[in-house]
């Protein structure tokens, strides 16, 4: 296959350990995902529970946690509609911007954060965390960190 570029194409270690993150990645989700169902919460449901849980007051602006969650401002309404529906989350006009919105936990949202984190928290031991030696976690997290800041900083742009 040929380029109008020198792409400089993956080695076969690359190409390995790229398919290898994405292989671990799509089945850790599924696994994670699998382990919240019994407690009628999706990964989306308890990402947006956790970045409220440890907001200020409990409450974050709708445009905020769209941007914490990855998630566009349609997709995140859609999502609170269904969270609020199961009574876990309100919410709430913002004073200052009447356009503005807040996403509010609810003593429900918060009771069931402390019924389920811990169930979450061993799954990601289970399934990652025990997985991974001691001694390999720190460069795990030395080798991720990079990549996380690149891409942190490239949000927003094409």
């Amino acid at each position: 296959m040929e380029t109008q570029t020198a792409t400089p194409w993956l080695t076969d270690e690359e190409q390995c350990a790229w398919r290898t993150h994405l292989e671990v990645n799509r089945l850790l989700n599924y696994q994670l995902e699998r382990d919240l169902q019994p407690f009628g919460l999706t990964m989306n449901d308890y990402e947006i529970l956790v970045n409220l849980s440890e907001a200020d007051d409990q409450r974050m602006r709708m445009s905020d946690l769209a941007a914490a969650t990855l998630q566009s401002k349609s997709r995140l309404s859609h999502q609170i509609t269904r969270m609020e529906n199961a009574g876990l989350v309100r919410r709430e006009n913002c004073a200052s911007d009447r356009r503005g919105l807040y996403t509010v936990l609810t003593d429900h949202g918060l009771e069931t954060m402390r019924q389920v984190a811990p169930h979450h928290v061993a799954s990601v031991r289970r399934h990652f965390i025990d997985l991974v030696p001691a001694e390999d976690l720190a460069g795990l997290r030395k080798a991720l960190g990079p990549i996380a800041e690149h891409l942190r900083s490239q949000r927003g742009k094409p």
